[in-house]
């Protein structure tokens, strides 16, 4: 079934509470930029959506409000699991004080762990982490008291101690790319770096979850050479033109 065109609100209304929702990018290369402030300016008018737990595989922000730090809203966080928070200090104090609960695992075990996700695996092994405070026999890579659920598990086989980082369904996926065909094939022929989108958007629909792409502009079905899709189409369910790209993209 082919992307749809969206509006942003409507793109938003496929969050739902609870969801759990990862985003791809780093710092703000590749970063849906205008998606985030959008979820945070519904969150605000509406308390929607609430309680989502928030997926990324490396720093999302500027230091100044953007990327993640939209999501650094009392209640529209119940759980943030990522790899990298310093360039986030708004959320990064949410998580000092225990207003969310939050996990740091590795970044290349988080885009592992997207791969798995796709995959369908039980999750990524791996012996990164042994011995560190991800390790669940020293603080099983919890940031704070509030957090207690014990996710990552130590293993023994054939001898050896290996970490077992879980897959977890993904709900919605939030990925950028520069421009859509009217099919939702993407490419990212003005990104600063191609992401981990792919991964993401994979994990979305191995879960059963949707995928929202934001875009530059939009071109005719198939008129972006095969070689230049980053993304094909038939991952993704909604397009978002980005209104302000000097801003947001």
């Amino acid at each position: 079934m082919p992307a749809r065109i969206m509006a942003l609100e409507e793109a938003l209304a496929l969050i739902k509470d609870g969801d759990t929702v990862a985003t791809a990018g780093f710092l703000l290369l590749g970063v849906p930029e205008e998606i985030l402030a959008g979820i945070e300016r519904k969150f605000l008018a509406a308390g929607a959506p609430r309680n989502l737990t928030l997926l990324h595989a490396a720093g999302q922000g500027d230091w100044h409000g953007a990327g993640l730090e939209h999501f650094a809203r009392p209640g529209l966080l119940r759980r943030i699991i990522g790899a990298h928070f310093a360039t986030c200090p708004k959320l990064m104090g949410m998580i000092a004080a225990g207003e969310i609960e939050a996990y740091n695992f590795p970044q290349g075990v988080m885009c592992r762990l997207y791969r798995a996700i796709a995959a369908r695996q039980p999750g990524d092994l791996t012996k990164v982490g042994l011995g560190t405070f991800v390790d669940p026999q020293l603080e099983g890579g919890k940031l704070n008291a509030r957090t207690t659920e014990e996710l990552i598990q130590r293993l023994e086989l054939n001898g050896e101690s290996w970490l077992l980082y879980p897959s977890m369904p993904v709900n919605v996926a939030l990925i950028r790319g520069t421009t859509a065909d009217e099919l939702g094939n993407l490419s990212m022929e003005e990104e600063g770096y191609v992401s981990e989108a792919l991964a993401v958007a994979q994990a979305a629909r191995a879960s059963g979850g949707k995928v929202i792409a934001q875009v530059k502009r939009l071109a005719p079905a198939e008129s972006i050479p095969g070689r230049l899709v980053q993304v094909p189409g038939t991952l993704v369910d909604a397009v978002v033109v980005c209104g302000e790209p000097e801003k947001y993209h």
